[in-house]
């Protein structure tokens, strides 16, 4: 490969960097809308409907009115609205490849997102510290969030919020749960906290610097600066604040950790590492976990925490404790959680992963996935429901697999574990 130029070279690194933080913020968005809908409360695939979108209209003009819903203000939001088809396109496209764990925090980790977040502390330090006597959340968990959801406000999304739940409840995946959305986000402008020219962001609906969905605006949004509107759009110290608010109803602890790497010792029993198994710090020091360098853990002993294992027993190992749960409430994906604790460490210059990441295990890709779940489902395994998603009862099916073969039953999905259950099924 030729050299490039240097001007040239530093281009490229920027595009890269762009493309790779773009990447980050899309994940966020669309790990909410996932995450936001609770089992058996909507049509699980696309949705095949014979209305058109007038008809849909209408009808869902009588639930906006019977809801309590302006009549005026309703025809005026609709006026002229069309579907429209990126946001239909983005929500029934289900990518092949996900990236794993440790490219996905390369992305949220970046060099400038840390230096970012730097500058807005200061900028916004008497702000944050308001903020957190209020509400008992670090500053620098905020900053984080605020980084990781909208690039510190530099990306929030420009699609109407209207016209692109208007789609998904239409004929998106989960037609019923955006309906509901977008009820809600008729009762925003209701209230006059902005307009519906001005409520932009995710095609999924995600709003403003924080990324609330309408539901979460209405429940937790707040009007930090007094100025009689909640404005998560274009006042920090809003959004900020509505973060905040909404970590703080989630159960956060002032003052406690999100929890720490750790490091278990020889013949660990793997199977331990499930997010319904909570033991004390003391407990798991009795089985011979140590901090990720080796020490004795020696705070918060009394405190329940969960061990997880990201890529499996070959990559770091994490006891989380209950401020992690409470980022999970934010946004229910294990890797985001991860990000934005270790982001707010690095604001303070910690936040350094000791152990390496098993960078040679390639993730599988979501038809391997569903042929892992098939598999597990035809040797008797009872994987849940065949969709590609590693959920709870796939992790414990993987782990009867494992423990079956005399392996470490940690519930990762791997492709050694694929291989063998293509051999078995010979």
């Amino acid at each position: 490969m030729s050299r490039l130029p240097l001007r040239s070279a530093a281009l490229f690194r920027t595009l890269v960097a762009v493309g790779t933080g773009l990447l980050v913020l899309t994940a966020c968005a669309e790990n909410r809308l996932e995450a936001s809908v609770q089992p058996g409360t909507d049509t699980p695939a696309a949705t095949e409907t014979t209305q058109s979108f007038s008809q849909w209209r209408n009808t869902f003009r009588q639930q906006a009115l019977a809801h309590g819903i302006d009549a005026r203000l309703f025809d005026a939001t609709f006026q002229g609205l069309e579907p429209d088809p990126a946001v239909l396109n983005a929500d029934q496209s289900q990518p092949e490849f996900t990236r794993p764990v440790w490219a996905y925090l390369e992305g949220a980790l970046s060099t400038q997102r840390q230096a970012t977040g730097r500058v807005m502390l200061n900028r916004h330090a008497a702000t944050l510290q308001q903020i957190e006597a209020r509400y008992g959340v670090d500053r620098h968990i905020l900053v984080a969030i605020w980084g990781l959801e909208s690039n510190f406000g530099s990306n929030m999304g420009d699609r109407s919020v209207i016209r692109s739940l208007a789609t998904l409840a239409h004929q998106g995946r989960r037609s019923g749960f955006a309906q509901t959305q977008l009820l809600a986000a008729l009762e925003i402008l209701q209230r006059g906290d902005v307009s519906a020219a001005n409520m932009t962001g995710s095609w999924a609906g995600a709003m403003g610097q924080t990324q609330f969905i309408p539901t979460t605006y209405n429940d937790y949004a707040v009007d930090f600066d007094g100025n009689g509107k909640r404005d998560i759009w274009h006042t920090e110290a809003d959004a900020l604040a509505s973060a905040a608010n909404y970590l703080n109803a989630s159960n956060w602890q002032r003052g406690a950790p999100w929890g720490m790497e750790v490091r278990m010792p020889e013949g660990f029993d793997y199977a331990a590492a499930d997010m319904s198994i909570r033991k004390t710090l003391e407990e798991w020091a009795q089985l011979g976990v140590t901090d990720a360098r080796g020490r004795a853990l020696t705070s918060h002993l009394h405190e329940p925490a969960t061990l997880i294992l990201p890529a499996g027993y070959r990559g770091p190992a994490f006891l989380i404790m209950n401020n992690f749960r409470s980022i999970l409430r934010y946004n229910n994906s294990t890797s985001y959680a991860l990000a934005i604790s270790l982001l707010a460490e690095r604001l303070q210059g910690g936040g350094q992963i000791v152990a390496s990441w098993p960078t040679d295990d390639e993730p599988l890709s979501r038809s391997e996935r569903v042929e892992l779940q098939e598999q597990l489902e035809a040797q008797g395994y009872e994987p849940g429901a065949v969709d590609g998603i590693i959920g709870a009862n796939t992790r414990q099916a993987i782990r009867r697999l494992q423990m079956a073969l005399g392996w470490p039953a940690d519930g990762y999905p791997d492709r050694q574990l694929l291989k063998a259950l293509r051999q078995t099924s010979r």
